[in-house]
């Protein structure tokens, strides 16, 4: 299900993201989430998650236990 702001992502993604890439997951998340509304509940989860991390990863990187931004 979409995320109305960043407070209704899981506490797992919230304890180890900074605000910004809260901010991209949520946004990719939904987005995705509206594109993948044919698949099965499962796969559009699991799809709408990846297509999430994905976006995280393109702007930050996590060296040891923080996740940072790249410095492209």
């Amino acid at each position: 299900m979409p995320y109305a702001s960043v407070e209704d992502l899981p506490a797992t993604l919230r304890n180890r993201l900074p605000l910004h890439a809260l901010e991209i997951y949520r946004g990719a998340f939904n987005a995705a989430w509206r594109q993948y509304d044919d698949r099965t509940p499962a796969e559009r989860e699991e799809i709408t998650h990846r297509v999430a991390w994905a976006a995280v990863k393109r702007k930050y990187e996590k060296i040891g236990d923080r996740w940072v931004p790249r410095a492209d």
